[in-house]
């Protein structure tokens, strides 16, 4: 009980920091979003390294290389959530944050899909329910804005296979980010390098600037290290439930404070999504299944 009390401080405090997002990144203009997301790497590594010195874990983090099997998990997961960052970086900065936000919600139901797909396992009635409710939304919303919701279905899938391959790897927090982003650090660090000798890098460019470029890696670290803490304590379909904190919030900022277009089909759309995601809720709480014995 006291492992999953902390799980859930874990989860709900990742989840209301990623959902303030929205109203971080753009801070960071006019870098762009390559640029942001390399800052973001190179620098919650250095936040990563600091910590495991101090608490003397960098040399047994280091010793997870040797792990082959480990390690490629690790370089999968690394590219994920490089994919799942400039998605998003990108939709934040373009005026994206509501279509963000769908991909978030419809998240929990990519995880029914990957028992189904992947391991050919049968859905309960109510999750085919739930998955054809979100299908309609999803076209009604394609009509709407008259192209597939890529922003929103890539990030579902990129972080909800990362979350899978974090899940299924069952290190610790810090020891995972770490490594992930050491894997990313050469490329990443080459093209600040690239661009600074250009003069298009924007680091440097003013302190306030500076400062918040640096901080990339303290924001990104400390929400993704209480969300894999979670993953850690709590059963998966628990996280994906937690996960409609997110985009309640970034829908919120994007709505109300962004002031993105909702034309009516839009809203209708979003209803059947939540539909859908008040169908998977009640089909997990009726069944007392988690989703990760569809998926383990």
């Amino acid at each position: 009980m006291k492992k999953q009390k902390l799980g859930l401080i874990y989860g709900v405090s990742a989840y209301v920091l990623w959902g303030m997002f929205p109203l971080y990144w753009p801070l960071l203009e006019p870098a762009n979003p390559l640029e942001i997301v390399s800052h973001r790497a190179v620098w919650t590594l250095i936040f990563c390294v600091i910590v495991l010195a101090i608490t003397h874990a960098l040399k047994s983090t280091l010793a997870t290389f040797r792990r082959p099997k480990v390690a490629i998990k690790l370089f999968l997961a690394s590219i994920l959530i490089s994919i799942n960052w400039l998605i998003y970086i990108w939709a934040t900065n373009n005026g994206h944050v509501v279509e963000a936000s769908l991909g978030y919600y419809i998240n929990p139901l990519i995880i029914i899909a990957f028992g189904v797909i992947l391991l050919k396992e049968k859905m309960r009635r109510l999750q085919w329910v739930a998955v054809s409710i979100a299908t309609v939304g999803v076209i009604i919303l394609t009509v709407d804005y008259g192209r597939l919701p890529w922003v929103a279905l890539g990030l579902a899938l990129s972080w909800g296979t990362y979350g899978l391959v974090k899940k299924q790897l069952g290190l610790g927090a810090l020891e995972g980010l770490a490594i992930e982003t050491m894997i990313a650090f050469i490329p990443y660090c080459g093209y600040l390098i690239f661009i600074g000798s250009k003069g298009e890098g924007q680091f440097g460019n003013g302190a306030g600037l500076t400062i918040l470029l640096i901080s990339a890696g303290a924001v990104t670290a400390i929400p993704l290290l209480l969300f894999n803490g979670s993953t850690t304590r709590l059963p998966y379909s628990t996280i994906g439930l937690l996960q409609y904190i997110t985009p309640t919030i970034q829908f919120s900022i994007g709505v109300w404070v962004n002031h993105e277009a909702m034309p009516t089909a839009r809203w209708v759309g979003f209803i059947f999504i939540w539909l859908a995601l008040m169908t998977l809720a009640t089909d997990l709480l009726k069944s007392g299944r988690s989703v990760d014995n569809s998926i383990a």
